[in-house]
């Protein structure tokens, strides 16, 4: 058989339940596979064990199916993948990619002050490379990858299906990124790099707040010889603050008493048509080629449907 034309996925934390943001998400990303002939995959992201709340990863399902977004196969759980990020950080180490860093946050923070760069409330600390020639006597805390090659930064562009051209100069902007915490748990982006190419992901549709985190995951994707997927990101929802609507804020849990409703408002949001139907599936199929025209996609019509047939 031959491998789907996309593949997306939604990749949800199980902090909590999904609210009016989350379903912006999870819609684009469903109907960006479907309109496409493609397969939809949810992946739940809980390699942060202590933030994952009992019981939100069945809600965040359940809440998913009352929408009519059913995945293609079981979800996966990067809890149980340890042992391919292993893999994955074991051949960056081999090729001089990743060491240990003794830092605590507390000594990136003193000497970013020293260098003269204050860190801004909820900003990135850019890490100054204080043990990329050895620990000095510290006890590993964390490994990082490295990304001053050659005494060069690393740069890296792509274009957003979206946003267009993109560039972000990853020594500077980031520093030498985080791939796992000496206690044990792994970081987002290794976790996220390495499931994205085992799981075939051809196109990564998302919110506008993980942009920031493209350039990152190219570069380890370019170190690992992973191949790299095409990059969607989506307008955001925004509270009465003007800031982003999150669970971190207190956002409100999707109200699904009228899952047209709730699929209506994430559509605006996209800024697709309003599409009346009386039940999930059939305004879902209506959406399908309202998105592949908005996006200038060519829709495949054997496979556009609302259903959730693995393919």
């Amino acid at each position: 058989m031959d491998a789907p034309a996309c593949t997306g996925r939604f990749a949800p934390s199980p902090t909590g339940p999904l609210h009016a943001g989350s379903l912006v998400a999870a819609l684009g990303s469903w109907l960006d596979a479907r309109a496409r002939g493609g397969r939809w995959l949810v992946r739940i992201e809980d390699v942060d064990g202590p933030r994952c709340v009992p019981g939100a990863e069945a809600e965040i399902l359940r809440q998913l199916a009352a929408c009519g977004l059913q995945p293609d196969a079981p979800p996966w759980r990067q809890s149980g993948r340890g042992a391919a990020y292993a893999e994955a950080l074991a051949r960056l180490r081999a090729a001089g990619l990743a060491y240990d860093c003794g830092c605590t946050r507390r000594d990136v923070e003193v000497a970013l002050a020293a260098a003269g760069h204050a860190h801004a409330r909820d900003a990135e600390r850019v890490y100054p490379g204080t043990c990329r020639g050895g620990l000095g006597g510290r006890a590993p805390r964390a490994v990082r990858l490295r990304t001053l090659r050659g005494g060069l930064p690393v740069v890296i562009g792509w274009t957003d299906r979206r946003l267009g051209p993109q560039r972000q100069d990853v020594t500077a902007e980031v520093g030498d990124l985080v791939l796992q915490r000496a206690d044990g748990p792994w970081a987002y982006q290794l976790a996220v790099v390495v499931d994205d190419a085992a799981q075939g992901i051809t196109d990564v549709v998302r919110g506008e707040d993980l942009a920031d985190n493209t350039g990152r995951q190219i570069l380890l994707q370019r170190d690992l010889g992973l191949s790299t997927p095409r990059y969607l990101h989506l307008p955001l929802v925004l509270g009465a603050d003007g800031a982003k609507l999150s669970k971190q804020n207190g956002a409100a849990p999707l109200d699904l008493r009228d899952p047209v409703t709730a699929l209506q408002a994430a559509a605006r949001v996209l800024g697709l048509p309003r599409l009346e139907a009386a039940a999930p599936a059939v305004w879902l199929a209506a959406a399908v080629p309202a998105w592949a025209g908005m996006m200038r996609v060519p829709l495949n019509p054997a496979n556009a449907s609302s259903d959730a047939t693995p393919r």
